[in-house]
C-alpha cells in the first residue's frame, strides 16, 4: 500500500526484529491515519534534501517496541515517528541541520549516534514544538545539533 507518492507502508512496518521474534506489525486504523501524516511530512524532508530517504524504523507495535527496548512514550508505537537516512544527501548531521534551517512542522528532530551508524529521528506528535536534540547511548541528550562521540 501506498502511503504517498514516495512512501509506501511497508518501509514503515519492516522490522528484522519483528521477523525474528514472530511479533506482529501491523498497524491499527488510528496508526495507519498517523503515517500518512508521517509520510507526507517525510515527502517535505524529502522535497527539500532533494534525494530519496531509506527509513531505517517506522512503526514500532507496543510488542516490538518492547522487544527493541524503546521508550515507553515512543511515538514510534502511535505511527509519528521515523528514524531515517539519506546517504545520498550528505551526512546523517547535514540531513539535520537541513531540516531543522526549514520550514517543515515537526515535533522532535534528533541527530542521533548509535555505536555503529548514526540516525535522523523525526517525530510529529501532538506537540509539534520543533524540539531538536542529539543523542548517544551512555551519554543522552543534548540541546541542538551536536556532536557526542569522545
Amino acid at each position: 500500500m501506498q502511503l504517498t507518492p514516495n512512501f509506501a507502508l511497508v518501509e514503515f512496518t519492516r522490522s528484522a526484529t519483528a521477523a525474528a521474534r514472530g511479533i506482529d506489525n501491523t498497524p491499527g486504523p488510528a496508526h495507519l491515519a498517523n503515517l500518512r501524516r508521517l509520510a507526507a511530512t517525510l515527502e517535505e524532508v524529502r522535497a527539500i534534501l532533494r534525494v530519496p530517504i531509506i527509513i531505517t524504523s517506522g512503526y514500532r507495535s507496543l510488542a516490538l517496541n518492547r522487544a527493541v527496548d524503546g521508550s515507553t512514550t515512543s511515538d514510534h508505537s502511535n505511527g509519528l515517528a521515523a528514524d531515517f537516512v539519506a546517504p545520498r544527501f550528505g551526512s546523517v548531521r547535514d540531513v539535520c541541520e537541513a531540516i531543522r534551517a526549514s520550514p517543515i512542522a515537526f515535533d522532535q528532530l534528533i541527530y542521533e549516534q548509535g555505536p555503529r551508524s548514526d540516525w535522523v529521528h523525526l517525530g510529529i506528535g501532538s506537540r509539534m514544538h520543533r524540539q531538536v536534540l542529539s543523542w548517544t547511548p551512555g551519554r543522552g541528550y543534548a540541546n541542538g545539533i551536536v556532536s557526542m562521540r569522545g
